[in-house]
């Protein structure tokens, strides 16, 4: 093995996604006499299966940070609702959205380009951490060869599969594996944009996503036996919407948290700090972490930039948490809501906060509000 020189940094970042290089860049700014190492795990082979819609709290966040989003990051068509559809009830309902449709990995570099420049940025995994006498040792693999990299203190921003997480802390109770496949757009009939429910292969939900030349269906579902439950879940979505996806251009996969209750919010001990999808900060009803992972990050920050011990800074940083963790257990509620058959197919024959579209008919020119039973 390779091994660094003999500094010790005073933060190694582990994740380079929204809530890693939220945290770096503003901690940078705050305090600039810190030596911080961002460790970037993400490859081109091996992206994170995300459908690239930034909800209307990141928007918000970016504001606030005075960032406006460029054109070259945004995917084709821009949507305006979600088709929810209940395979098994034979049910849909649109529902208006307010989401940009985006390349969430241009997304990514285009945060890391405001790192500022004293942050060392390492590409490559962080594969164990282990504790020395007063310090930790990173190994990160990189391609071939190993290096160590050695830090006073540890920010894990490394997602559902936090391996800083499962060196230190208790993992997330509930994972599922997201798994996503790309299929080319050769003009089939399907959603835009829909967000799907089929109790025979999961209970949790599914999607579906237009991005320019491609269109992607994704869904979380049990780790046990979860690419035949992937596979089934396709085929019924095909024959519910009397087309095919064709044959796919790529699969992507990855472990994906749902937090169910308050303990499986975990912001850290010691000198070791969470934020983003590795302390639990995930919505559990539709998975969007985006937001949540950007705000942690700056909460963090915020923390260190008060706070001169670890201690404080770990007092800091969960009370300014305390609002975000009440939100995501409401999410939880939610989840089970929307995830029960018989009040899903309530809410949805309801038709409560549904939207509903008009329709030009076959056999006349006019517009009518089209049949969604």
């Amino acid at each position: 093995m390779e091994q660094t020189n003999d500094n010790v940094y005073d933060i190694a970042v582990v994740g380079a996604g929204p809530a890693g290089t939220v945290f770096a860049r503003e901690l940078a700014c705050a305090r600039p006499e810190c030596k911080i190492v961002l460790i970037d795990g993400e490859t081109p082979d091996s992206p994170k299966p995300c459908g690239g819609l930034l909800a209307p709290d990141a928007q918000k966040l970016l504001a606030r940070f005075d960032l406006v989003l460029p054109k070259s990051i945004l995917e084709d068509p821009q949507i305006f609702a979600v088709e929810t559809i209940d395979v098994d009830q034979k049910t849909v309902r649109y529902y208006q959205r307010h989401y940009l449709n985006m390349n969430r990995q241009a997304f990514d570099k285009w945060l890391i380009s405001f790192v500022p420049s004293c942050v060392e940025i390492c590409k490559g995994r962080c594969i164990e951490i282990k504790e020395e006498s007063a310090h930790y040792r990173l190994t990160v693999r990189q391609d071939s060869k190993e290096i160590y990299i050695h830090t006073r203190a540890i920010v894990g921003a490394d997602g559902g599969g936090s391996v800083v997480r499962r060196s230190f802390f208790i993992p997330m109770q509930t994972q599922y594996v997201a798994i996503q496949q790309w299929f080319e757009n050769k003009g089939q009939k399907l959603p835009y944009y829909s967000c799907i429910f089929d109790a025979k292969t999961s209970d949790s939900c599914s999607w579906t996503i237009h991005k320019g030349e491609y269109i992607l269906f994704g869904g979380a579902f049990e780790r046990e036996g979860c690419r035949a439950a992937f596979e089934q879940q396709k085929e019924r979505l095909e024959a519910f919407l009397g087309n095919s996806f064709g044959i796919p251009q790529k699969t992507e996969a990855c472990l994906v948290s749902s937090p169910r209750r308050m303990k499986d919010f975990c912001t850290g001990e010691g000198s070791v700090f969470l934020v983003g999808e590795a302390a639990g900060f995930i919505s559990a009803s539709s998975f969007e972490g985006i937001s949540y992972a950007m705000l942690s990050g700056k909460l963090l920050a915020d923390a260190f930039a008060k706070g001169r011990a670890y201690k404080d800074v770990q007092a800091i940083y969960r009370k300014n948490t305390r609002s975000l963790r009440g939100k995501l257990r409401l999410k939880s509620v939610k989840r089970a809501l929307l995830c029960n058959p018989f009040i899903r197919k309530m809410i949805m024959k309801s038709g409560i906060q549904s939207i509903c579209p008009y329709k030009k008919e076959k056999k006349s020119d006019q517009l009518e509000l089209c049949n969604l039973k």
